[in-house]
């Protein structure tokens, strides 16, 4: 007999392309973009498996954004499209 009014044990699971989280698709599309286009697949291919193995160390006991926060602090302004926010360079707001 199935409950009813079952929880969901997986809620808060981020979402998934095939086995990657979306920022870890991200991070090896690129590098793998770039060997098909250069005709290096294989290097493409090595550099994307190694961006994948970056972010996931990079990421390990972290929240999900924390990518996200840190391309806010370390990457030029117009790539992270926050557009409320003020630069990162800005440290004094007021006064």
């Amino acid at each position: 007999m199935t409950d009813r009014n079952a929880i969901p044990r997986r809620l808060d699971d981020p979402e998934l392309i095939g086995f990657w989280t979306i920022d870890e698709f991200a991070g090896m599309i690129v590098p793998f973009t770039w060997g098909i286009l250069a005709q290096h697949i294989l290097i493409g291919i090595g550099l994307a498996v190694g961006a994948w193995f970056a972010l996931r160390k990079a990421k390990a006991g972290r929240s999900a954004s924390w990518v996200h926060h840190a391309a806010y602090w370390y990457l030029p302004p117009g790539l992270t499209g926050l557009v409320a926010t003020p630069p990162s360079h800005c440290r004094v707001l007021a006064g």
